[in-house]
């Protein structure tokens, strides 16, 4: 499942990203407009920052802007950030790698083999899933909701 700070991180950098040009922004006004408390959204545009996503500049002009390109912010990334492994399972991690202690046989675990395809498709799925995408989407489904793909 999805945590609250990785869903309140990808709605802040939706925010961010339907803004034209690369102004910062204010915590308080995207914690305003995606109704997230600015004490939690502070810690996770930190984040963020950190990891290159966005920048930040002090002062009565500052905030939060983009660093990189709507096109380049992928959710698998994003989500990694905040939940850390997508899989469901910790013998299919990539980075966080835990051998099940049921397990007799991994190479022969039907288990295993499902879940690391759902892991594969998943982190497909995310990756190829990016700012620019989402905001298409919304786009879309504004203009037929019909349209669920």
């Amino acid at each position: 499942m999805l945590s609250k700070k990785a869903k309140y991180g990808i709605n802040a950098l939706l925010f961010l990203a339907q803004r034209e040009g690369n102004e910062p922004v204010p915590i308080h006004r995207i914690a305003d407009s995606e109704n997230i408390p600015s004490k939690f959204l502070e810690g996770i545009l930190l984040v963020l920052r950190k990891a290159g996503i966005l920048g930040s500049k002090k002062g009565p002009s500052g905030g939060y802007y983009l660093l990189k390109e709507r096109s380049e912010v992928n959710l698998a990334h994003v989500m990694r950030l905040f939940d850390g492994p997508i899989a469901l399972l910790p013998c299919v991690t990539y980075k966080y790698y835990e051998r099940c202690e049921e397990c007799k046989d991994e190479e022969s675990c039907g288990i295993r083999d499902l879940f690391l395809q759902l892991r594969n498709e998943t982190v497909e799925l995310l990756k190829a899933s990016t700012l620019e995408d989402l905001l298409q989407r919304e786009q879309r489904l504004l203009q037929d909701p019909t349209d669920q793909e």
